[in-house]
């Protein structure tokens, strides 16, 4: 396990750095749109699965409230660590309550 976290590790820091050595003129608007919307994807497929899934399947827990606070806070656009501290409110609190 600790193996494959490390190799991943370096075949992951070895693309980002390859991303670095690409020539600038490579790079058109579309490439560069792309790239920042495939990251905005990943990151909410990332943040969906850890929320409603366990090695037992789909789990619904303090954790969807958490992020649906966390997700409307957002679009408020409060600061990044207020959302953190109210969805790790939100889900202390049900938690402590037995959900």
């Amino acid at each position: 396990m600790t193996l494959t976290v490390v190799i991943a590790s370096i075949l992951v820091f070895s693309w980002k750095l390859l991303g670095y050595l690409v020539p600038q003129r490579l790079i058109t608007e579309s490439v560069q749109r792309f790239s920042e919307r495939v990251t905005v994807a990943l990151l909410a497929a990332l943040v969906g699965i850890q929320t409603v899934s366990s090695s037992a399947g789909l789990v619904l827990d303090a954790r969807v409230p958490a992020v649906i606070v966390a997700g409307l806070l957002l679009i408020l656009r409060l600061p990044f660590i207020v959302v953190i501290v109210a969805a790790a409110l939100v889900a202390a609190v049900l938690r402590a309550l037995g959900f």
